[in-house]
């Protein structure tokens, strides 16, 4: 079975938000055009606490999309988004999410950020995304979201790690930055993933 993964869709990541990525809202109609083609739809959310040790204003000094140092792997300082219980958190609001099974919580351990969907940027702690994927027979997830060069990249990634296989929608996701995105394309190519277009989705039937 296939599966939708709906990766950050949240007021903080659109235009507005805290931590904005250009153009981030402009895919949310193609998204939700995308839903009904789909036996299971699955959404990530970034439920970060304050305080968080990816946000810069904890690390005086630092600006914000500063790189430093931190439990032993690199770490982009961002400004503070996606706050607990904050509406910078929530889903965005023209987002279907009638069809959204399950939402899985990230970025929730203060000292550990959290790109992907599936683990922590350590590979420390799992969301239990992949055990709930198998355990609805899922073996192809396709990912559309925010933002393309970052989370829905390292949501992609792990993916084949876990031994399904993933395609990025490309027209359904934002980068924040092209060249990193080039770079993020580059290599998920060389690890066995696809970067796609939705229309060959888009005229498959509904599920």
């Amino acid at each position: 079975m296939n599966a939708l993964l709906l990766i950050d869709i949240q007021n903080d990541f659109v235009p507005g938000g805290r931590l904005a990525v250009p153009d981030g809202d402009a895919i949310i109609p193609l998204v939700n055009s995308l839903q009904p083609h789909f036996d299971l739809v699955v959404a990530s959310q970034d439920w970060h606490p304050a305080g968080h040790q990816s946000f810069a204003s904890v690390h005086p000094g630092h600006a914000a999309f500063s790189e430093i140092e931190w439990q032993g792997q690199p770490q982009m300082l961002w400004p503070d988004h996606c706050v607990q219980a904050t509406p910078g958190a929530d889903l965005h609001a023209t987002l279907d999410s009638r069809r959204i099974e399950a939402v899985f919580r990230k970025g929730t351990n203060p000292d550990i950020d959290s790109y992907s969907a599936f683990f922590d940027n350590g590979h420390r702690k799992s969301t239990g995304l992949a055990d709930y994927l198998r355990g609805r027979g899922v073996t192809q997830v396709y990912l559309a979201g925010l933002a393309a060069d970052y989370c829905v990249y390292f949501t992609a990634k792990d993916a084949l790690v876990e031994g399904f296989a993933a395609v990025v929608l490309a027209d359904a996701t934002r980068p924040i930055s092209a060249e990193g995105w080039l770079r993020a394309q580059a290599d998920l190519h060389e690890h066995g993933g696809q970067v796609l277009s939705s229309a060959a989705v888009l005229a498959q039937p509904t599920a």
